[in-house]
């Protein structure tokens, strides 16, 4: 492998994603997307080659076509090992385009936090990615950093206001709105600001979580328009006075400058996939942590102009899913017409109990526990109306038999189960699951619903998706979130969807609980107002909003060789 200067590459392993990324030349995105979208150049506002945004007057122009066809790729309980969502959500997209289906694929961006940590990157993997790989992993368009400046613009104007007299009355000490960066760095957790010997100086207790926490991504991500993004923008709670009573961002009059900020990050990204297909990458909120789902404007944009659209949810069914249908279709009026489970071998062999180091090996007694999860998620999505496709994601060296035992404990539960190898065949891999996804689209429209009402108490709907869902037998709210969801309702926020901040490793709190654990109870720590985005946040157990690095992690093993290329992004 070459740079384009004709000198040779340090670069790594052959069959790594990122030299299968490089191996393949990408299109220009113009005459792309003129060819895949009948989008005219102007449609577009070119980053480089291959990337592209697509301009607000294109957006709106966009309104009065009829939708395609929207897929949800969901999954089970994830794992150490992987089980490759968005590489099945890509190589579905191509799978589906090879079969004559005008199909885009709508992704999450990337947080830089988990590429340098422990993650790693997030454009697929194998032959079955989007690209330009590396500039997605990275800076990409700049999105996660404006959210994060018109977070932080935010947190300034609020702390400048009470160092200029705190004319609104807030408390300090319930100040709510934090700081962020899209970096996992846990010694930020909890700081204290305004030190010193200035007598105007309010100092207090904050602390910063990741900018895919930040309700500026939620909102940027379910936001219609420019219009919308400033009304949400401005419903931001950032304190509360003594009397109970929410300061907001409008208060602050911070929504104007905000929306500045936020003007060209809310216009969708364009790229493609390996295979040339159109791929929109726009909006990273995490699926343990927020609501998990790409932004509302990629997504319509991508079903106005394909016939099918395949979109993810962050982690299992019991978190991206079920937020995808109770937070962002309850508000969009926007619900799935076909769905798609992801399952591995190794995954099901983890949940039954096996070790990290042997998932690779054959061990029927591990996998027949783990079928326990599968069914789990599967039950979930049939609780919403959706009968899924299972995809089976084959890694190299799994063992026949075990696939062919989970295909026939499919047919047990009356499911399909297929194998796909998109991994190391691209869309070839993935093309009977493509046909099992058309006949769902053909057939008639699943009527898909959310799990609880708008008129449900807060604390209730909590409880609903604890027990219908997770196989709880109840929730435990400790005296604070009691407290917080007393206030949200009493200020008028009682009828908003609630969305669960927990380890997306357990159906449980503990991510030590695999399989599908019954019989426990949910543990409610503390609540937040996400008024702006529409939903109020349960952070359960010890899930944290801001992560922190593993022992060794991944940018240790990153750099640039001798003509600066990238080395060690996974």
């Amino acid at each position: 492998m070459t740079t384009p200067h004709g000198l040779a590459l340090a670069a790594a392993p052959d069959d790594s994603d990122l030299a299968i990324a490089r191996a393949t030349p990408l299109r220009p995105i113009l005459p792309l997307a003129e060819q895949r979208l009948g989008l005219a150049a102007e449609a577009l506002i070119p980053y480089g080659h291959q990337i592209a945004k697509l301009s607000h007057a294109t957006l709106a122009s966009l309104g009065e076509r009829p939708p395609g066809r929207l897929v949800l790729v969901s999954a089970m309980s994830p794992t150490p090992a992987g089980e490759g969502k968005t590489t099945t959500s890509v190589g579905l997209c191509d799978a589906l385009n090879r079969r004559g289906v005008s199909t885009a694929v709508c992704l999450r961006e990337p947080s830089l936090g988990p590429c340098f940590g422990l993650k790693g990157g997030a454009a697929g993997g194998g032959r079955a990615q989007v690209g330009p790989m590396e500039a997605i992993n990275l800076h990409f368009t700049g999105d996660f950093h404006a959210i994060t400046a018109a977070h932080n613009l935010l947190a300034a104007l609020l702390d400048n206001h009470l160092y200029w007299g705190n004319a609104l009355a807030i408390d300090p000490e319930r100040v709510v709105w934090t700081r962020v960066l899209d970096m996992n760095d846990r010694a930020l957790r909890r700081i204290e600001i305004a030190r010193g010997t200035d007598p105007r100086a309010v100092p207090r207790e904050t602390g910063f979580e990741i900018t895919a926490a930040s309700e500026v991504m939620a909102i940027l991500c379910l936001a219609e328009d420019l219009d919308d993004l400033e009304r949400r923008l401005g419903r931001i709670v950032v304190a509360w006075r003594r009397d109970d009573t929410p300061v907001t961002a409008a208060d602050l009059e911070a929504q104007g400058a905000m929306a500045v900020l936020l003007k060209d990050a809310l216009q969708p990204n364009l790229v493609q996939t390996l295979e040339h297909n159109p791929a929109f990458v726009h909006g990273g909120p995490f699926g343990n942590i927020a609501h998990g789902c790409n932004s509302l404007a990629a997504t319509r944009a991508a079903l106005a102009l394909s016939e099918v659209v395949i979109t993810e949810a962050g982690f299992g069914a019991d978190l991206g899913a079920e937020k995808f249908i109770d937070i962002k279709g309850r508000q969009a009026g926007l619900y799935p017409d076909a769905a798609v489970l992801v399952a591995t071998l190794r995954a099901l062999k983890y949940h039954g109990g096996a070790s990290r180091e042997a998932l690779g090996e054959p061990d029927v007694a591990a996998l027949e526990a783990g079928l326990a999860n599968l069914d789990r998620h599967l039950s979930i999505l049939r609780r919403f109306g959706l009968e899924p496709v299972v995809a089976l994601n084959v890694f190299a060296g799994d063992s026949a038999a075990e696939l062919a035992r989970v295909e026939a404990h499919g047919r047990d539960l009356g499911a399909t189960v297929v194998t796909c190898r998109h991994w190391a065949e691209g869309g070839a891999g993935a093309e009977a699951l493509a046909a099992e996804v058309v006949s769902r689209l053909q057939g008639e429209a699943p009527r898909v619903v959310p799990l609880y009402g708008d008129d449900l108490p807060l604390a209730e709907k909590l409880e609903c998706i604890a027990r219908e869902l997770y196989g709880a037998v109840g929730i435990d709210l400790s005296p604070a979130a009691r407290e917080q969801l007393a206030r949200f309702t009493a200020a008028g926020h009682g009828h908003l969807p609630v969305c669960i901040a927990k380890t997306p490793f357990s159906f449980s709190d503990d991510p030590r609980r695999l399989g599908a654990p019954e019989g426990h109870r949910l543990t409610v720590r503390e609540a937040r107002l996400s008024a702006g985005a529409g939903f109020v946040v349960a952070l359960c157990g010890e899930i944290m909003t801001l992560p922190g690095l593993p022992r060794e992690p991944a940018a240790q093993g990153m750099g640039l060789d001798a003509w600066g290329e990238i080395s060690g992004l996974c």
